[in-house]
C-alpha cells in the first residue's frame, strides 16, 4: 500500500518463552493472593537459575502442593502450574 512502511520482524530467542506445562481447564476458584510481584519457576527451582515469570501483586492463584517448606506449587487463571514462593502469598478470606 502506498505511504506504509513494512514493520519489522524479530523473533524472540527460545529463553522468552514461558514454558508450557499448564492445567487445564485452569482453576477459576482461588485460595491465595500474591501479596508482592515475585518469580516463578516451570520446573523445580534448585537455586541459581534464570526464572521463566513474574507474579504480579495481586495475582489470584490455586495453591496445589506446600510441604512447609519456603517453595510451593500453584496454578494461576491461565492455567500455569509453577513454583514460587509461599511467603509472598495470602490465603484469601473464605466467602
Amino acid at each position: 500500500m502506498e505511504g506504509m512502511k513494512p514493520t519489522a520482524t524479530t523473533v524472540l530467542a527460545d529463553t522468552s518463552l514461558v514454558p508450557s506445562r499448564r492445567i487445564v481447564p485452569a482453576p477459576n476458584q482461588f485460595t491465595h493472593e500474591v501479596t508482592r510481584s515475585q518469580p516463578f519457576h516451570a520446573g523445580y527451582a534448585s537455586g541459581g537459575e534464570a526464572p521463566d515469570g513474574e507474579f504480579a501483586a495481586g495475582t489470584k492463584v490455586a495453591l496445589l502442593v506446600h510441604d512447609g517448606g519456603e517453595m510451593c506449587r500453584v496454578a494461576d487463571g491461565d492455567g500455569r502450574y509453577v513454583e514460587t514462593r509461599f511467603d509472598g502469598l495470602r490465603k484469601l478470606a473464605a466467602g
